[in-house]
């Protein structure tokens, strides 16, 4: 110990050895001087008792400065085992001294009384000084700040603003729609009303700011809070959703603009965190693609679980090199290896597999861009097939235990090269279950479009905004489903925690979302004006797109799982007969970059395959 620490042990000692004096005074009250005696005695006695206990439970090292419930839990232990001493106590010398039975419960009342006093008051002083610095410190005037939200979150926040008037913010209530909540106060401020009431509470308390701390509230409710702190004149920000910071504390620095997802958001769903922990904890789990959107999320959410050593794969070092270091200072107790190699490449992933021996594997390396991949086919088969079908083969040798597949709602009915080679690799992890040796399964996940993900809409949307626009759609009815990269890979992780070997599983995406909606509010979050300040121009379609995406095709159903966003895809099996020719003859035309040939044998592995290049295509 150093220091401070013995200067806390030494507090704690003297304070604690004063509550037997402090007992005998409250039990006979104030008349203690005929048991002077058996005060020392008792207090000799417990020097020892008392110092062990500090030392076991750690007393010394708590922070009075930030005294919380979990340290006064702690302080009750120390003194409830004490407690036990002293009752033992006096059954056994009941003869030789003077202690009521009532003295050891009044002794553990006064004990945490002035241990947990002294706590508390060395931190009302310290925020109190904190307070006065400053204050000192600036001269700015204070936000008035509204809350709209009175649950968990809402309250942390008024704490932290609370706690840190440096921020200038100054909390005045809170509005909610819970009708428990109306006309209570939570720490010390009162609801005011519903949320409907925004405009008038603002208006009334002079509101600066509001803060929108509704992590499970859904999009729609986002939206309407949104609009009517605009009307306002208002600014707002948000906390994040449940997705996104999950197992994290609410505090001030998770504020931050509302955002296109905070419009979209749906009701969050609790995870089977004992199912996902039975697969992942002491494992060895690689994630392939570990640099990319939903990678690098999949690698974030499984540290949650214990995994023995995580498994970074990915061709591009720039990615893994940031993942690598994101994880080791975020996630210091877990061993993460950084692997640079190309799942093409089958001899390297032969050489890592036999070093490391994984136990999970999520394969998350694909490319994705359906334009790119139709001036590009050969890559779209060599990567995403071929590099699937090298996966799925070291999966089989080296008896890993869990395959999962992340698959694309756009191998549905595909239309372009990107989705009908997704749809084969869905077809490579089927065949994999079918050679699976026993204990071993292979599942794919099927979901639609990320929000935020590298080169995906929004980000395009964001930056055709800030530079004057215009935003560029193809069709003024194209839709799509959508859904946050934590929320898909948070669900990617639980499907594949439901087992199923050969299952091919489909996330509940929600009901699906207007292109031209999704531009029209993210112009209205940049404080623009569609068509006034930013122009929206329609492009027309590009070969390989579709008007809408489907999760599932015609002759396929689902079956209820035992999540409620997951479901099971019945689907129909592939072309076992012939299987393995028909991919030999898919990758010679690859290797021999004839589109033609690819575009063909592609109609003849996935016949729901529509060639919207089909009349237009020659061979290279």
């Amino acid at each position: 110990m150093k220091g401070r620490t013995i200067y806390k042990f030494i507090i704690d000692f003297i304070l604690w050895s004063a509550a037997i004096l402090i007992a005998y005074g409250l039990r006979f009250e104030g008349q203690f001087t005929p048991y002077i005696y058996d005060i020392a005695v008792l207090t000799v006695i417990f020097i020892p008792v008392k110092v062990f206990f500090i030392h076991f439970f750690k007393l010394y090292r708590q922070s009075w400065h930030n005294i919380s419930i979990p340290d006064l839990v702690t302080l009750t232990k120390a003194i409830s085992a004490s407690f036990i001493v002293f009752l033992l106590l006096v059954v056994f010398t009941g003869d030789f001294l003077f202690v009521p039975l009532s003295i050891p419960f009044i002794e553990a009342i006064v004990s945490f009384l002035i241990l947990g006093g002294a706590r508390v008051m060395a931190r009302l002083r310290f925020e109190h000084n904190t307070k006065q610095v400053a204050l000192q410190r600036s001269n700015d005037n204070p936000k008035n700040v509204l809350l709209a939200g009175a649950g968990i979150a809402g309250n942390m926040l008024v704490r932290e603003m609370l706690r840190h008037p440096e921020m200038r913010m100054t909390p005045v209530g809170f509005i909610d729609d819970d009708p428990i909540k109306q006309k209570e106060r939570f720490m010390g401020l009162p609801v005011f009303g519903t949320l409907d009431t925004l405009p008038a509470v603002a208006s009334a308390k002079n509101i600066d700011m509001l803060l929108i701390t509704m992590p499970t509230a859904p999009g729609k409710v986002i939206r309407k809070v949104v609009d009517m702190a605009k009307e306002a004149g208002v600014e707002s920000k948000i906390i994040p959703g449940l997705y996104e910071i999950i197992g994290d504390k609410y505090n001030v620095s998770h504020l931050r603009e509302v955002d296109v997802q905070d419009l979209l958001r749906r009701e969050h769903v609790e995870l089977d965190c004992e199912s996902i922990s039975d697969y992942l904890k002491n494992k060895v789990v690689m994630v392939t693609g570990a640099g990319g959107s939903i990678g690098s999320e999949i690698v974030r959410q499984i540290t949650g679980f214990s995994p023995k050593q995580v498994l970074l794969l990915g061709r591009g070092e720039n990615s893994i090199f940031n993942i690598e270091s994101e994880c080791e200072q975020k996630f210091p107790d877990i061993d993460f290896v950084s692997i640079i190699a190309d799942v093409k490449n089958k001899e390297l992933l032969e050489w890592h597999f036999k070093k490391y021996r994984p136990d999970v594997i999520f394969h998350a390396a694909a490319h994705k861009h359906v334009s790119l991949m139709e001036k590009n086919p050969e890559q779209a088969i060599l990567n995403n097939i071929g590099g699937t079908g090298n996966m799925v083969d070291m999966a089989l040798k080296y008896k890993v235990e869990r395959f999962v597949n992340i698959s694309s709602d756009k191998s549905v009915n595909p239309t372009s090269i990107m989705g009908t080679s997704k749809r084969v690799a869905e077809f490579l992890v089927e065949w994999g279950s079918c050679h699976a040796a026993e204990g071993q399964e292979f599942v794919s996940v099927r979901f639609g479009n990320v929000l935020g993900s590298r080169g995906s809409v929004v980000p395009l949307f964001k930056r055709q905004i800030s530079q004057g626009g215009p935003v560029k759609i193809t069709h003024p009815d194209m839709s799509r489903y959508f859904m946050t990269i934590p929320e898909a890979s948070q669900l990617v992780i639980q499907a594949g925690g439901l087992g199923g070997n050969g299952s091919v599983y489909v996330l509940d995406m929600g009901e699906p979302i207007k292109i031209v909606d999704l531009a029209h509010d993210l112009i209205k979050l940049s404080g623009l004006k569609p068509e006034e300040d930013i122009e929206i121009v329609y492009t027309g379609m590009k070969p390989g797109e579709k008007m809408f995406e489907e999760i599932l095709t015609e002759e396929e159903s689902t079956s209820a799982t035992c999540h409620a966003k997951i479901f099971s895809a019945n689907t129909r099996v592939f072309p076992k007969k012939g299987f393995e020719d028909m991919l030999s003859k898919l990758f010679e035309y690859a290797n021999n970059q004839d589109e033609k040939g690819i575009r063909e044998q592609l109609k003849v592995l996935v016949p729901t395959f529509e060639d919207s290049t089909k009349n237009t295509i020659e061979t290279k």
